[in-house]
């Protein structure tokens, strides 16, 4: 297992959520949410982030359809991400089904996911970051890094 500290983004047309794993990529917990008033802003703040908890990666999830076919989202994703590649090495992972996972164990600990869209955001960041970390720790490769070309 590679060491150093790794941000999960979960990417949102109004929202971006943002968790971070320990140095020894055993655990992600969430660290907030970005209000998305344009890929600039979730830029700069994911770069201060990076600087701050000194990131090794970031790892984005990657809205898939079910059937594991583009959705609607799916490109604004990889836009995103592309964007993020300028600020430190990105990982797209398949994220299906963690905003529903995020919303199922919120539930289950009595909490409304109505009136906490923010925190969900952050949780389904801390599902894609974990399964990620999860992921390599059994020795498979998680996602696929993506490329930064200069402007």
């Amino acid at each position: 297992m590679r060491q150093g500290v790794r941000l999960g983004v979960d990417v949102g047309r109004v929202r971006v959520g943002v968790a971070r794993s320990d140095r020894d990529g055993l655990l992600a917990t969430p660290v907030e949410t970005i209000q998305r008033v344009d890929v600039d802003g979730v830029v700069r703040r994911v770069g201060e982030l990076v600087a701050e908890l000194d990131v090794v990666e970031l790892v984005v999830g990657l809205p898939l359809s079910l059937s594991g076919g583009d959705t609607p989202s799916t490109q604004d994703a990889r836009d995103v991400a592309a964007a993020l590649a300028t600020v430190a090495p990105v990982r797209l992972v398949d994220e299906r089904l963690s905003t529903v996972t995020a919303q199922s164990a919120m539930r289950q600990a009595g909490r409304s996911t109505r009136r906490q869209r923010a925190v969900i955001d952050q949780a389904a960041a801390v599902v894609i970051l974990q399964h990620a970390l999860d992921a390599e720790r059994a020795g498979r490769v998680p996602g696929m890094m993506v490329d930064h070309e200069e402007d």
